[in-house]
C-alpha cells in the first residue's frame, strides 16, 4: 500500500512555494508572470505570504505556477 499523495500541494507550506518560486523564477520574473504588487514593489518572503494568506485568487495562481514549475 503506497502513501504518495498525488497532490502536489499536499503538506507544503505556503511559505516552501513562495521561496521555491524566488529560488526558481526570482521576484522579478514572478512580478512579470503574476502581476501582483507583492512581488512588484518592494518585494519580501513575508510581504508576500501576508498578501497570499488573505488573498485566494491571488494564492490560487501561486499555487499554479508552483505546480507547473516542478515539472
Amino acid at each position: 500500500m503506497s502513501n504518495t499523495n498525488p497532490d502536489p500541494l499536499h503538506g507544503v507550506t505556503l511559505q516552501k512555494i513562495v521561496e521555491h518560486l524566488v529560488d526558481y523564477y526570482g521576484f522579478d520574473t514572478l512580478g512579470e508572470l503574476i502581476k501582483i504588487k507583492c512581488f512588484i514593489s518592494n518585494p519580501s518572503i513575508k510581504s508576500s505570504l501576508t498578501f497570499l494568506r488573505k488573498t485566494d485568487w491571488a494564492r490560487k495562481k501561486v499555487e499554479e505556477l508552483y505546480i507547473k514549475s516542478l515539472r
